[in-house]
């Protein structure tokens, strides 16, 4: 085993402080170095102790954490997880940190933090460790998700599902921001929450081409439309006549999560084969590798997210060590590649269209 994670934890709440240290020191992989109060205190802390990993209090005294975050992706780009609150307040925060640079969030219990905390114990211990090994350089360099002039593209029945977690808050914004407001249905699980992917969604309606909302139980899918998997249901694809709706199942975690990728792939390997394209952005843990599998054997086209691009380069490297991906692109290429899938293109074909537009 290596060094251990140092962590600072940063929250204005004694006891916090304190659960998030014993927490995190029950994991023989973890070191906390310390603890701040406010973010002055961090400030000096990150200075003086260098830590690999800051937990982060969404809500802080003297400067807020939004405020404090812009400050160290500006000065010290470093890995940052939120610990956030389960209000509507607290969701929209820890969605703008996100934004910013966090690399991942951890939801507290609004009631009982004492007793509810210890929960999430293994939860918060592997996205710690997670983020230790995320490429927060890589997205520091990488543009903010601008909307470009895409192309049209004819979806001719195709359905496109996509698979993301870590890191998959900007991601997809910028998968979607280069997608033409009249792209083929699109259906996708992002670990998530419950509330958060409501808010999440919301978000992404308001900022990308075609309409996004959380996904509902039998409704239709529509060309045009983004349909989101609420954090506490899974999502499926299912016939509905000549076309497509969602399925909703709040049935036990599949590869760990609910909403679960695997679950998705599946469920468009079934119904849509031929006409599916599968997407696989970044994401700690291997959800959605053996569902992408299933896709690609049911004659649907497949893309994961490389290494370069990702956050965290988990979900989409078991995806391709197992055969699951059979176009491996940068996140800006990703839209161009679903466009390409959608218009038949063979993935050597496509792999000669994207070099030539490098």
């Amino acid at each position: 085993m290596g060094k251990p994670v140092r962590v600072l934890i940063v929250d204005d709440s004694a006891l916090i402080r304190q659960l998030l240290t014993m927490l995190l020191s029950a994991d023989p992989e973890i070191e906390v170095v310390g603890t701040a109060g406010d973010p002055y205190a961090a400030r000096d802390r990150i200075k003086a102790l260098n830590p690999d990993v800051v937990t982060l209090d969404v809500e802080m005294p003297h400067m807020d954490g939004i405020t404090f975050l812009r400050k160290i992706m500006t000065l010290r780009p470093m890995p940052v997880i939120m610990v956030s609150t389960l209000t509507q307040a607290g969701t929209d925060t820890t969605l703008e940190a996100l934004e910013v640079g966090a690399v991942d969030f951890i939801a507290k219990p609004s009631k009982d933090v004492a007793h509810g905390l210890p929960a999430l114990a293994s939860e918060l211990q592997a996205k710690v460790k997670a983020a230790a090994r995320s490429r927060i350089a890589t997205r520091a360099a990488m543009a903010p998700a601008v909307r470009k002039i895409a192309r049209s593209v004819r979806a001719d029945g195709k359905v496109v599902a996509i698979g993301a977690s870590t890191g998959g808050v900007e991601a997809l914004k910028t998968v979607l921001m280069n997608l033409p407001a009249d792209c083929p249905p699109i259906v996708i699980t992002q670990h998530m929450p419950p509330r958060f992917t409501a808010a999440f969604a919301q978000r992404l309606n308001r900022e990308c081409p075609m309409a996004v909302s959380e996904a509902v139980d039998g409704e239709p899918v529509e060309q045009g439309h983004v349909y989101i998997a609420p954090g506490s249901h899974h999502l499926q694809l299912a016939k509905h006549g000549a076309g497509y709706r969602c399925t909703l199942d709040d049935g036990p975690a599949v590869t760990g999560h609910r909403p679960s990728v695997d679950v998705l792939f599946r469920s468009v390997a079934r119904t849509a084969g031929k006409s599916a394209i599968g997407v696989i952005l970044t994401g700690m843990g291997k959800d959605g590798a053996d569902g992408l599998l299933e896709l690609r054997k049911a004659g649907g086209q497949t893309i994961g997210q490389d290494e370069a691009s990702s956050l965290i380069y988990g979900m989409p490297h078991v995806a391709f060590d197992r055969g699951a991906v059979m176009r491996q692109c940068s996140l800006n290429q990703v839209a161009d590649a679903i466009l390409d899938a959608c218009e038949g293109k063979t993935a050597i074909q496509q792999m000669h269209r994207l070099a030539q537009a490098v």
